[in-house]
């Protein structure tokens, strides 16, 4: 396990992943032996199977059908395009699965997100536009290639060579736009299906409930007063499910059994591609720190002895608290390595200061890397030839909820 602290330095920047490829027939051939062992429709009786955790055919699936073909969290709106230099970035080059986009602010969006997503491909020979994490700050989008130009919103501005040429036409070779959407204060991308493309599931469907348990906490408010990246030697689910239940708490974690009872608290069952429920706090605790006391100033208007855990999927962990709203963003880089990043979200000081949530940060960096150390036991355990996937405890039931959401994206069922 790595692990980089980034206080005040906002990014989101991650570390690229270069997905190992195996071969469509492979990737199916994987695919269909997940698929009979697992079940699309009612409660799971046991775990995935271990190549759900293992297997590169099944990452790659992953990769493209769910992180690319659903709405996948890229950070926050003010830190996904921000400054190159003295200038504002326009454009920049991202990755979404297996899927390479082009992220840009155009000036003359003035409704909606003020962001368009493009298809990161040119449409003369295919060139990138930008090489992968790569920004610019120019006016216009350029093909480093053979010097196509398209302006901010995707269309063609200039093409060498064919200005006169019969039966050209411009307005037929704009880039492809593809969905993105600003909630709360972070951004979501659809990198698989064109805009208006009927297998693109609304994003207010994709959230579902989960807009009313987190929308009174107002995210998009909030600042960022930490944050602290890890490289985890597990595979993404293994983080999630161990994000999805506190069975493990009493050995693992007891300085948070301290500020807050393992078994209290219950599980949402509410529309939406997420999976989650709450906890409370112990009598006389303010909130999740080494002490019980605040990090930050208090939320106003939400319960204040109680945090929510979310996880809105695929990639998106919401922890919200009384002071504060942590969040763990997942990108998997391998079948047993993931890149994480934590942040942790507060009200803007009224004087004026740096933001900080030192208490909230030392507290799930401490608890974090517990988490760490028993999701890389998990892995090695998983890759053994004895391994059979075992029963769910009767807390484990926000596992199971994941288990069967996993189990109707590999049958091609919808997750929302």
């Amino acid at each position: 396990m790595t692990t980089t602290p980034t206080s005040s330095v906002p990014t989101t920047a991650a570390p690229l992943a270069v997905p190992s490829a195996p071969t469509p027939e492979a990737v199916e051939h994987v695919m269909a032996q997940v698929r009979a062992q697992v079940r699309p429709d009612g409660a799971p009786e046991r775990m995935l199977p271990a190549a759900a955790y293992t297997s590169a055919e099944v990452l790659s699936w992953e990769r493209r059908n769910l992180f690319a073909g659903s709405w996948t969290c890229l950070g926050r709106a003010d830190e996904v395009l921000t400054m190159a230099g003295d200038k504002p970035m326009t454009q920049r080059a991202l990755m979404v699965g297996d899927v390479q986009v082009l992220l840009v602010r155009d000036p003359n969006l003035t409704e909606g997100t003020g962001l368009r997503l493009f298809a990161n491909t040119c449409r003369h020979r295919g060139h990138e536009l930008l090489a992968n994490d790569e920004s610019s700050t120019r006016a216009t989008i350029l093909c480093p290639y053979h010097a196509w130009t398209f302006n901010l919103d995707g269309s063609l501005r200039a093409a060498p060579g064919f200005r006169d040429l019969e039966g050209f036409d411009p307005a037929e070779f704009g880039l492809v736009e593809l969905p993105v959407e600003i909630w709360c204060g972070w951004v979501f991308a659809h990198a698989l299906h064109p805009l208006g493309s009927p297998e693109v599931l609304d994003f207010r469907a994709h959230l579902g409930g989960l807009a009313d348990v987190i929308e009174p906490y107002a995210p998009e408010a909030l600042v960022l007063a930490e944050r602290h990246s890890y490289e985890v030697a597990a595979n993404w689910k293994v983080v999630a499910e161990n994000y999805h239940e506190c069975y493990h708490c009493p050995l693992i974690h007891p300085e948070l059994c301290q500020v807050s009872p393992p078994d209290s608290g219950d599980n949402y069952d509410l529309p939406g591609a997420w999976v989650g429920g709450a906890m409370v706090l112990r009598d006389g605790m303010q909130t999740m720190s080494l002490t019980g006391e605040l990090a930050a100033t208090p939320i106003p208007g939400v319960d204040p002895t109680r945090i929510e855990y979310l996880h809105l999927l695929p990639n998106l962990l919401i922890s919200a608290h009384p002071d504060y709203v942590m969040t763990h963003r997942i990108l998997p880089l391998a079948p047993d390595r993931t890149w994480i990043e934590c942040s942790w979200l507060v009200l803007p000081p009224a004087d004026g200061s740096a933001p900080t949530a030192s208490r909230a940060a030392e507290f799930w960096d401490l608890t974090n890397r517990q988490d760490w150390g028993a999701c890389e036991s998990v892995q090695r355990g998983l890759s053994s030839p004895h391994f059979a996937p075992g029963p769910f405890a009767p807390n484990e039931d926000a596992v199971a909820k994941l288990v069967t959401t996993m189990s109707r994206a590999y049958h091609g069922r919808p997750i929302a």
